[in-house]
């Protein structure tokens, strides 16, 4: 998404818009909900740091400019497109199945003498902490705050993940994936 023009990323980001709300609707919600502030911050940024004709012109330098909220907007629509993505992937993949798939196609790490078994593991456990931290009611922020803080009680536990073979199919789809990527890089 980050290297492509323009009017490629729209329409790119349209299918992925699309196939979000057909698909996963309510997670995409729920993703957009969550991320707003993170949103609108994006866009301040960019509207009042980059540097261009003032929007609205009677505000003067005190407005965000015309570039920097263009930027913003290509910038949101990238975040967007990479929610909407996301959501369907936590929509129609268990947390195991999701893991196994990025330890899957983390296998190259072993080139560079780095363990994707390590990776897999952390990724695990944040997803769960999350899980849980979300689930978890309190009355403050400050509660919320204290209690990731708190020692969770685990000790020993074992992670199992079911592992299918990589196909031919699979295979196809990276290659195509890739190659598409060379394209728009090159």
């Amino acid at each position: 998404m980050q290297v492509l023009a323009p009017g490629a990323l729209l329409v790119t980001a349209g299918f992925i818009f699309l196939a979000a709300l057909l698909a996963s609707p309510r997670k995409f919600v729920q993703l957009l909900r969550r991320t707003r502030w993170i949103m609108l911050s994006l866009l301040l940024i960019y509207g009042y740091s980059t540097p261009g004709q003032a929007v609205p012109v009677w505000l003067g330098t005190l407005g965000p400019s015309r570039e920097g909220l263009g930027d913003g907007v290509l910038q949101l629509t990238r975040l967007v497109a990479t929610l909407a993505g996301l959501a369907i992937l936590l929509e129609r993949l268990h947390r195991q199945q999701l893991i196994a798939g990025l330890y899957t196609l983390l296998a190259p790490l072993r080139l560079f003498g780095l363990s994707r078994e390590r990776v897999a593991v952390r990724l695990a456990l944040t997803l769960e902490y999350a899980e849980v931290a979300m689930l978890r009611k309190s009355d403050t922020w400050q509660d919320n705050l204290r209690s990731l803080f708190e020692p969770h009680g685990e000790t020993g536990r074992q992670l199992e993940l079911v592992l299918c073979r990589f196909a031919i199919q699979d295979a196809v789809v990276l290659g195509f994936v890739l190659l598409m990527l060379w394209e728009t890089i090159r």
